[in-house]
């Protein structure tokens, strides 16, 4: 039997691999898409869509936007006039309607495929060897040919050397999802964006949260003043924050309801029971499955593809985007670098700006940034002027009641040029793209001094930082 032949195999469904399948595929490449993972699926069969849509951004944002509206019903409508009385949480209806969000999602990949003429590949994607044409892999069973190869494996969950996660009492993110009652106390390893965002979903709910932090400063990879910010607000609302926290042995009881981690922090040794544990200390890339070693794809010791600028591997042919290559494991960058490597294998001029890629901690308050923070331009020896405008003096942050939080603008004392432009406040992921518009143009601040903003809106707040960086604010 004649093996299946394509323009374009891509391995991995996520988020990488979808779009660059479907990009392809518009691009005229005959395409297909080699996915296994069946997540949670109930007929056990692959599903598109990678951790994002599965395990990861998608299922946290419901139970974020859940456990924020009964927060809100529960402290925060009392203050509007509102009276609804005392609020209860149904965690199963919570965690079902979780997971009817990510059926539609992940069922609407295989309708843009459909539609897009990419053909559905089940089981996993390996090398076998350099063919004629191209490239000879094997998905499942069965051997296909490929003249180009996209590899979109993503990351999975890092986990520590004794600490047994079984994803009921120690749960990793895909645990962290489904838990079935609100924990009397929740302890979280890793302050990282997966531990403040199931952190705020559980102590929403009523749960007892310890966040234990292993360096000793909050969201280092934050601009310091969102960081301070974020760690009183954080602080006030009831998450404990142990920074400098060395975690020792971790136990389970035995009678499974239970864990007992031991930990050095400031104050010395301590030890602490938890009904539940999320561990949450970074992924790592998605490689061991690859058969690399069979064609001479190179690997690095961390075990990510290495590539060029243009996501090129060492090999012709052969392209790598998302988590499992260099740079920050975000969903839209995988799906930036998908578009780049699809149009360049059209000839076309395929592009991706990893200086303009935005990050998000969906919080309350949500942090958003973009570009560089001060600390990184102190060190780069860079002149540049600050603006920086609280939310407390926007009139849509007052009339909704949530006033928390600073926009706070970099930009080049020399050429005006924005450098980055740093968020924390109601509605901080939309009010990023802003800046990551003006920065993508070089822009500098006074064009977004020179924008007129709707009144009354958040996006004002932008307007007044860029206005600030040359001293102007009119409002503040």
């Amino acid at each position: 039997m004649s093996k299946k032949e394509f323009d374009v195999v891509v391995i991995g469904g996520g988020p990488g691999g979808y779009v660059a399948a479907i990009r392809a595929a518009q691009l005229g490449f005959k395409t297909a898409c080699a996915e296994s993972n069946p997540y949670a699926d109930p007929k056990g069969e692959p599903r598109l869509g990678g951790t994002c849509l599965n395990v990861g951004c998608i299922p946290s944002k419901a139970l974020l936007h859940t456990s924020h509206l009964f927060e809100e019903a529960g402290h925060a409508f009392a203050d509007q006039g509102i009276k609804v009385g005392k609020p209860s949480i149904d965690v199963p209806t919570m965690i079902g309607r979780k997971a009817k969000v990510v059926d539609q999602l992940t069922g609407g990949i295989k309708g843009l495929f459909k539609k897009n003429k990419v053909t559905m590949l089940p089981g996993h994607g390996s090398f076998v060897a350099k063919s004629a044409g191209g490239w000879t892999l094997k998905v499942g069973d069965e051997e296909v040919e490929a003249k180009q190869v996209i590899v979109a494996t993503g990351s999975t969950a890092r986990h520590l050397d004794g600490i047994p996660v079984d994803n009921t009492l120690i749960c990793d993110n895909i645990g962290a999802l489904d838990i079935d009652a609100v924990p009397k106390k929740l302890g979280l390893i890793g302050s990282g964006v997966i531990g403040l965002e199931m952190g705020s979903v559980w102590r929403r709910l009523g749960a007892e949260v310890t966040i234990l932090e292993a360096m000793d400063s909050f969201l280092a990879a934050a601009d310091q003043d969102v960081a301070k910010e974020a760690q009183k607000v954080f602080t006030k609302q009831g998450l404990n924050i142990k920074l400098g926290v060395k975690v020792g042995k971790v136990t389970p009881a035995k009678n499974k309801k239970s864990v007992t981690v031991e930990y050095e922090d400031k104050d010395g040794q301590q030890k602490e029971s938890f009904d539940r544990l999320i561990v949450s200390v970074g992924r790592v890339p998605n490689t061991a499955g690859l058969n690399a070693e069979a064609v001479g794809l190179k690997i690095d010791a961390r075990g990510f593809v290495e590539v060029d600028d243009h996501c090129k591997t060492n090999l012709d042919g052969v392209w790598a985007v998302g988590d499992v290559v260099r740079g920050p494991m975000l969903a839209h960058k995988a799906m930036e670098e998908a578009v780049m490597v699809a149009e360049l294998m059209a000839g076309q001029s395929g592009h991706c700006n990893f200086d303009t890629v935005p990050w998000v901690i969906y919080t309350s308050p949500e942090i958003a940034w973009v570009g560089k923070t001060e600390q990184q331009l102190k060190a780069d020896g860079v002149k540049y002027r600050a603006g920086k405008i609280p939310f407390l003096a926007n009139g849509r942050a007052l009339g909704m009641g949530d006033t928390t939080g600073f926009v706070k603008m970099l930009a080049c004392a020399e050429t005006d040029r924005i450098l980055g432009v740093h968020i924390i406040g109601a509605n901080a992921s939309e009010l990023i793209a802003e800046a990551v518009v003006t920065m993508e143009f070089h822009g500098a601040a006074e064009d977004l001094a020179r924008i007129c903003h709707a009144h009354p809106t958040l996006s004002e707040a932008v307007h007044e930082a860029a206005l600030a960086v040359d001293k102007r604010p009119l409002h503040f």
